[in-house]
């Protein structure tokens, strides 16, 4: 989210030009991070999601609503819930607001895990079969391990900040661990793994939730919808969900994997993820520990870089990032036969 203020006038006048005439109330709305979101409601008592796409994170706006109209549709084809766009006028966006349901923004028990797997999964399987042309990439490379470990590389290289030397022992982490990083980027390469439409950011406040049966209703925050494999989005979904501990945690004894949380996950993926093939099942386990170790790298990455990217509250708040990704990484390797065994009981249902 940027540090732009808005007058309520301004706001008036966007709604305005999407047809929304008799506002009532209009305020900021929502925990994201990249775009600037208002609820607005009207004089009739209607609400409205109102967005600024952040054009900084997002250079090519129409080519990303290009891909949220045509999946949306999709969706909405088959008698699915989905995002329902009013209006669009780069840089500005306005969505119907989805009522009867909510988001959480921390998992609060391994039956929302189940769910949100689920949602993500049907979200998945509904787009299988979108006609051509595929979709525009938004952000290329977005989950490519190998690519991120040649940014750390580059940013080692220059130590702008002179930090190098203080971080040798996550760099000889990663540095043992490079020799798999590249297994999902071949797979798709060779293959193998087939390429589908992913969301890519795949936490658990991006499913609305049914107030009264906190069932998935639908799948929002659809900006990095685009081409990837189904693993970035299962991993990603391990990485946040079975994280006993916040992203930033210092006391890394607090941070480690729950299986329980990922049982919860895979048993929920797997009930509608279909579409998968044997190379897709066989990685599933590993993809957590990937998206999570590549997380890691990104975190490291900016902290060598001098902070650019990911916004901080204190010096070292990148490096500590870093840590709790890599920790859980080893949690998830000491738990790694039961992983598996957890897919495979799941995938023979």
């Amino acid at each position: 989210m940027s540090n732009r203020t808005y007058t309520e006038e301004e706001l008036r006048s966007v709604l305005g030009s999407f047809g929304v005439k008799d506002v009532a109330s209009v305020a900021r709305y929502g925990s994201g991070h990249i775009n600037d979101t208002f609820r607005a409601i009207d004089a009739a008592g209607t609400s409205y999601i109102l967005q600024r796409i952040n054009t900084d994170i997002f250079p090519d706006p129409d080519a990303m609503m290009s891909n949220i109209s045509r999946v949306t549709s999709h969706i909405r084809s088959k008698g699915g819930k989905s995002l329902e766009v009013l209006g669009y006028s780069n840089p500005w966006r306005l969505y119907a607001f989805i009522t009867g349901a909510r988001t959480v923004d921390l998992i609060e028990n391994a039956n929302q895990a189940f769910l949100a797997a689920n949602a993500f999964a049907k979200f998945q399987n509904d787009l299988a079969d979108l006609p051509a042309p595929r979709l525009n990439e938004i952000l290329p490379k977005f989950h490519d391990t190998v690519n991120r470990l040649a940014l750390l590389d580059a940013a080692a290289k220059a130590d702008v900040k002179g930090r190098l030397a203080s971080v040798s022992r996550e760099m000889d982490f990663i540095a043992a661990r490079r020799e798999e990083a590249g297994r999902i980027v071949a797979g798709l390469a060779s293959g193998e793994i087939p390429e589908r439409i992913t969301h890519n950011d795949t936490k658990i406040n991006n499913v609305m939730l049914d107030d009264v049966t906190q069932e998935g209703v639908a799948v929002i925050d659809l900006d990095t919808t685009m081409p990837g494999s189904a693993l970035y989005d299962f991993g990603d979904m391990v990485r946040t969900s079975t994280a006993a501990a916040a992203e930033d945690e210092k006391d890394l004894d607090k941070v480690f994997s729950r299986k329980e949380y990922f049982e919860a996950l895979v048993k929920g993926y797997l009930k509608d993820a279909k579409f998968l093939n044997a190379a897709e099942l066989d990685a599933l386990a590993f993809s957590g520990r990937l998206i999570t170790l590549t997380i890691g790298i990104r975190f490291l990455t900016d902290y060598l870089a001098g902070d650019t990217y990911f916004r901080t509250a204190y010096d070292d708040h990148n490096l500590v990032r870093c840590r709790t990704q890599l920790k859980m990484v080893r949690s998830m390797e000491d738990q790694r036969g039961e992983y598996e065994r957890i897919v495979k009981q799941y995938s023979a249902k």
